[in-house]
């Protein structure tokens, strides 16, 4: 596969990258790299001289649990943020993505701007902004984007974004040899700082890493992770939106932490990860009469998916399919019935409630559960290997454009080595 634009592919090294790295035919791909390959040579009139592919993520068990020093079992998936990118020595950094203007940021004033919130050059100035005060090397380039991660399906395709910028810094300036979580807080840094949305470590650190990951966000700073081997070849796994409006659901989503941390200073503590599972559970009936009911709940679900996390990549690590695909439905009866985020009074809608009650009953269907934040947006559902039936009954009920089928990915945000 050759292009005017002065890369030549080797093919072999192509067709075995698609199936390492993509999951995909050779086919499907190429269609993708020559877009992009054409796109970058008209917009910057210059030679492609590298590919970068940063994957989106999706939230297998840990639901609602890092803000708390939880636990989480996350892994990156064969949707990404595909980039190719060329050198430049002006200290610019511009990006141009398929259907957005093209983004300019200087890495010698990668300055706040309020009204930059909410936009991709904020992300990338954030991530220039991190390295730059952690004393990493910074520098411009030419970047051409094209993204198959869906947005608003709870799969971070902002995340997968971030990391993509940060990665290309880290192989470019850095000799590559930044650590997935210094990435993944360069990206956190950006979104929270520049972007203007709080969100936890999880979502980067899913992407940085690749593959199935249990992280335990103990200490915020400096995570803990075990990464386990997909092997469950067996099973295809969906993320389904199911529809409602996420933007009147704020005060949803800041009362499960605020209630989890009301639970914790019940103990003299600040996080619910400072309390010792074992005093939990002899004194956990003391907090009764003092926190609502709904906290004592939320709390309950905290622990109770903590060990969830833990059995669920054991049982990843060892094959145990039975194991894993029982820890998936428990987390989605305690999301549902403990942590009570499947629902908004508020928001008024029962899309997730209703999505969970039908696929439970679809031929094929072996595990699921809500996927993300909750209270209006995605699922997640484990069914048998080639469940034609299942994906048939998906789609008629939400519609193909809401359902995605996704794998597991081996790799985190990497540059992809494809020169002959």
């Amino acid at each position: 596969m050759n292009s005017e634009c002065g890369f030549t592919f080797d093919e072999a090294k192509f067709d075995a990258l698609c199936k390492d790295v993509f999951d995909s035919e050779p086919s499907v791909q190429r269609a993708r790299f020559n877009g992009l390959v054409e796109a970058h040579k008209q917009q910057f009139g210059v030679d492609v001289e590298e590919f970068y592919s940063s994957p989106g993520r999706i939230e297998i068990l840990g639901n609602h649990t890092d803000h708390n020093g939880g636990k989480v079992l996350c892994a990156a998936i064969n949707f990404d943020t595909l980039a190719c990118v060329s050198s430049r020595d002006d200290g610019i950094i511009e990006v141009k993505s398929a259907g957005y203007p093209i983004i300019r940021v200087d890495v010698n004033a990668p300055t706040f701007s309020p009204s930059e919130l909410g936009t991709s050059t904020a992300l990338v100035k954030g991530v220039v902004d991190y390295f730059a005060k952690h004393g990493k090397a910074v520098g411009g380039f030419s970047a051409s984007m094209a993204s198959n991660v869906p947005k608003g399906s709870g799969v971070s395709s902002s995340s997968s974004f971030e990391l993509v910028i940060a990665e290309i810094l880290n192989v470019k300036y850095n000799d590559g040899v930044l650590d997935a979580i210094f990435k993944a807080k360069a990206s956190q840094y950006a979104e929270n700082v520049f972007f203007g949305k709080p969100c936890g470590l999880m979502d980067q650190s899913a992407i940085a890493l690749g593959n199935v990951n249990l992280i335990d966000f103990y200490d915020f700073e400096n995570p803990i992770v075990e990464g386990a081997n997909w092997s469950f070849d067996d099973l295809d796994i969906f993320v389904i939106a199911t529809g409602g409006d996420h933007s009147n659901l704020t005060g949803d989503y800041a009362a499960i932490p605020a209630e989890m941390k009301e639970v914790a200073e019940c103990f003299g503590k600040k996080l619910l990860c400072e309390i010792p599972r074992e005093t939990w559970e002899s004194e956990k009936l003391s907090v009764k009469g003092k926190v609502s009911e709904r906290a004592y709940l939320r709390a309950e679900h905290f622990f109770e998916e903590n060990e969830r996390v833990e059995r669920a990549v054991k049982a990843v690590e060892s094959k145990d399919e039975h194991t894993f695909l029982e820890m998936v439905n428990a987390s989605g009866l305690s999301s549902r019935h403990k942590l009570q985020n499947t629902y908004s009074p508020v928001g008024r809608n029962r899309n997730l409630e209703n999505a969970l009650d039908s696929v439970v009953h679809i031929d094929g269907v072996v595990a699921s559960r809500v996927h993300g934040g909750g209270f209006a947006g995605t699922i997640l559902v484990f069914t048998k290997k080639g469940a034609a039936e299942a994906e048939k009954a998906f789609n008629a009920s939400f519609g193909k454009e809401n359902v995605f089928k996704m794998s597991i990915r081996k790799h985190g945000a990497i540059r992809l080595n494809l020169e002959k």
